[in-house]
């Protein structure tokens, strides 16, 4: 706790100036290192033949530990190369009856750790766990679903998403994101991902809270996807939107804190937050607190408390995948319009809970307040190739993109991500002209 609020004091401290926090501290180093040797050349030379002799030690455990870094990112990057993936487009019928609660069977049917296989498969040949990207994008305007997986388990999506939809229509699909050649003197690009502001234990706000789960009457619906259709749909000509939910099956990788080996995974995280929220011990489930006479002093919780841990513990009994989310607005320059991004920023809004947890924009497109810490835009452009290749490659979990994913459950990935019903009025989603049926079976031949 410390440490992160030093960390947080510096960055804000350095970076009211502009400054980047590794060059910052490499100059404090490098001055040190330079005051040392005028006050003391003595005492300079003794640091480094102190350092010299200690190198047998050193120096081996240093490169061991450089080679089996970049040994593991050679060897995923390997199999990613390696692998056959997909692209299916999501073809929607004109009306839509279920709830979000079919697509959390979709994400349900999803929810395993196949392709790891075993210890030495990871560590020699670089095999990963299977992610899939659920991705919505306007182009021009117009509203598309896709989804992004790995060659192998097409079969299986497909199944997964027929059994609950079975109106729909899946085909093959280009990738729209191929379709675009980023000259950063004709289109202008702003990314942004998202975070949880809270632990990943507090859940956001689902479509169970907007009552989406009692299948009411159409014209009484509130589907929090509206917000970002209606956006996606009010694009012209030359503007495409882009937003991708990057999952896979989440395990025990966390390091537990206070530990050096032991791993935790979620579930556990959010039994240790409700036990500290109750003010009681982990192993006993009784109260911490004594009275002055030595008694167990009861542990006293407000109702919005009490519906804090209720949730928790709701969220706690679906099944959880660790999460990337990521969105792209991108149009050619005469086109581009700076209110798409607040627009952007504002969809994810429709989660967000005052009691219990939020989301906030990270690793966004930014600009530059000082002329010193970007020549000639340089460094912005970096940044918008970067979330632009990023998107393209769907890389979230593994180099070269690697990001702290953060863990959302399955009713809360339904919430952001499924197939909205007629309350969507919006014209622009692409919707096949009619419901397929099976022929009947007393037609002469």
């Amino acid at each position: 706790m410390a440490t992160e609020k030093i960390d947080k004091t510096l960055k804000n401290w350095v970076g009211e100036y502009g400054a980047p926090i590794p060059a910052f501290l490499a100059s404090v180093v490098i001055v040190i290192l330079y005051m040392v040797l005028r006050l003391s050349p003595e005492t300079f030379k003794e640091i480094f033949l102190v350092i010299g002799i200690l190198s047998p030690i050193w120096l081996p455990l240093f490169l061991l530990y450089f080679f089996w870094f970049f040994w593991m990112i050679y060897i995923k990057s390997d199999f990613i190369k390696n692998q056959e993936n997909f692209l299916l487009e999501i073809k929607l019928p004109r009306e839509i009856q279920k709830s979000p609660l079919a697509m959390e069977a979709v994400f349900s049917g999803l929810n395993h750790t196949l392709g790891e296989s075993t210890e030495f498969a990871r560590y020699w040949f670089g095999k990963l766990r299977t992610w899939f990207s659920f991705e919505i994008a306007s182009i021009d305007g117009e509203v598309r679903f896709f989804v992004w997986g790995r060659d192998f388990f097409r079969k299986a999506l497909e199944a997964q998403i027929y059994a609950q939809y079975p109106e729909v229509e899946i085909v093959d699909a280009d990738d729209y994101t191929r379709a675009i050649r980023l000259d950063l003197k004709k289109i202008d690009v702003w990314g942004v991902d998202f975070k949880l502001k809270k632990a990943d234990t507090y859940p956001i706000k689902t479509y169970v809270d907007y009552n989406l789960d009692k299948d009411p009457k159409e014209e009484f619906k509130v589907d929090p996807m509206s917000h970002m259709i209606e956006l996606m749909g009010s694009l012209g000509k030359g503007e495409q939107f882009w937003f991708q939910f990057i999952i896979r099956a989440t395990k025990k990788e966390r390091k537990k804190k206070g530990t050096w080996f032991k791993k935790t995974g979620w579930k556990e995280e959010a039994h240790a937050e409700i036990d500290k929220l109750m003010l009681r011990d982990p192993e006993t489930k009784s109260t911490k607190k004594l009275t002055t006479a030595g008694f167990q002093m009861l542990t006293t919780l407000s109702e919005g408390e009490k519906d804090i841990i209720k949730a928790i513990e709701r969220s706690i009994t679906k099944p959880a995948f660790d999460v990337g989310i990521r969105g792209i607005y991108l149009a050619e320059k005469e086109n581009f319009n700076p209110g798409n991004i607040a627009g952007l920023i504002g969809i994810m809004k429709q989660y967000n809970s005052n009691t219990l947890n939020e989301f906030t924009p990270t690793r966004y497109v930014y600009g530059f307040q000082y002329p010193w810490e970007d020549y000639k835009g340089l460094r912005q452009d970096r940044q918008r190739r970067r979330v632009f290749d990023a998107y393209r490659r769907r890389s979230y979990f593994h180099y070269p993109y690697k990001t702290q994913p953060f863990v959302l459950n399955t009713e809360e990935l339904a919430t952001m991500f499924h197939f909205p019903g007629a309350t969507v009025q919006t014209p622009t989603v692409a919707r096949v002209p009619s419901k397929k049926s099976e022929a009947p079976s007393d037609l002469p031949i």
